[in-house]
């Protein structure tokens, strides 16, 4: 197999396909034998689905997909007012056969795009994300949230060369859980850097971002991590976050084997710093995947906290489904192992829609047009594969 040119073969056929971000490259899944489109009826079959006892695996012998932000909802026994929806599906899980590993100097793909639209229509203008900035700034003194990411939407009609997308994506801004998905009737290109879930065995962790600088020409790592340090707001929502996600490990791990075994150190992207945590754990016994699913998501990072209530306060002030955004990408092996990531700097492409969600944190001392800000260039490094 010509390696080089194989992702142009495969992205030229019908086939679809998809990419996911390693630590020495690409892994690439094709041939699917199975699809199975998810609903708030069959996620719980498919999650309690029993796993062979081999003891050989194969790359293969996995389920890889997404689960969109909706049935997560659902699984934790939220449920979400009629919103303005595209009738997208709510999760999608795939049985690949055949699995390709290219290295990142041979990712490849023709430098072609079909029906570009360079200009972004946005569903909350500033004026109204303050209103709603100010309504949730009242909930957090009240009482009822203390930090709370407000969703908002950039949208176009677009053709696209997902894989144009998505190889620009990575020569620009590679993300460690970068992803795509090829499909006949859409496409999702992401450039997630925030691993949710990653289980060996009974070891698992998570990796929560909370805090963004916007990066200049006079920053650089150590100052960026100095500012966050001397900053008092990105040091409460980090807090805050790594807190919730340490009590969402200890519902399902043993007591006292959860960690932090990184604190609050800086990661660099295209546009911009995170700030960063890693937390482990060790399962309990007699622990399954629909436990570490329940407990796990959707991410609190993009959602604030505490997470119920606050996903309550969200889904009643939100108008639009969040689809994707928000959900979880990634892969469970029949050993049970499993690796998910929150899909966040992402595009859906679905009917020729383009659709980018980001999402900023509200906590006391936050200032709207900040927030508002912080959106855009969160969305930038999307929005600049239009142009």
């Amino acid at each position: 197999m010509n390696r080089k040119y194989f992702l142009n073969t495969l992205n030229n056929s019908n086939k679809p396909f998809i990419i996911y971000k390693t630590l020495k490259g690409f892994d690439v899944y094709t041939d699917f034998s199975k699809k199975i489109i998810l609903n708030n009826k069959n996620i719980i079959k498919f999650l309690n689905r029993k796993f062979t006892q081999k003891s050989k695996f194969k790359d293969t012998d996995l389920m890889i997909g997404f689960f969109g932000y909706e049935i997560l909802n659902n699984l934790i026994g939220i449920s979400l007012p009629k919103q303005k929806s595209i009738n997208f599906p709510k999760g999608i899980f795939y049985k690949p056969e055949t699995k390709v590993n290219l290295k990142e100097k041979f990712f490849y793909s023709q430098n072609s795009s079909l029906k570009k639209n360079k200009r972004f229509n946005i569903n909350i203008n500033q004026n109204s994300y303050t209103k709603i900035f100010n309504k949730f700034k009242k909930k957090i003194r009240s009482g009822e949230t203390y930090q709370i990411k407000i969703c908002t939407k950039y949208k176009n009609t677009s053709t696209i060369n997902a894989l144009d997308f998505f190889n620009r994506l990575a020569k620009t801004n590679l993300a460690p859980e970068a992803f795509l998905i090829r499909d006949k009737d859409f496409s999702i290109i992401s450039c997630s850097p925030e691993n949710l879930i990653t289980k060996k065995g009974y070891f698992i962790s998570t990796k929560p971002i909370a805090g963004t600088l916007k990066k200049t020409k006079k920053l650089n790592k150590r100052k960026a991590l100095n500012f966050f340090r001397n900053n008092i707001k990105e040091t409460k929502e980090h807090n805050m976050i790594v807190d919730m996600e340490r009590n969402d490990l200890s519902r399902i791990c043993k007591p006292g084997s959860v960690k932090i075994k990184i604190e609050k150190k800086v990661e660099e992207y295209k546009d911009l710093y995170h700030y960063v945590s890693l937390i482990i754990g060790k399962l309990q016994n007699n622990i399954k995947n629909i436990d570490i699913i329940r407990a796990m998501m959707p991410g609190g990072s993009v959602i604030g906290c505490p997470k119920i209530s606050t996903l309550n306060l969200l889904n009643h002030q939100e108008k639009e489904n969040r689809n994707i955004y928000t959900g979880s990408f990634g892969l469970i092996k029949f050993n049970g192992d499993m690796r998910f990531n929150i899909i966040i700097r992402s595009i859906l492409n679905y009917k020729n829609i383009s659709e980018i969600s980001v999402a900023s944190g509200v906590v006391v001392d936050s200032n709207a047009k900040h927030e508002f800000n912080e959106n855009y260039i969160k969305a930038k490094a999307l929005i600049d594969l239009y142009k």
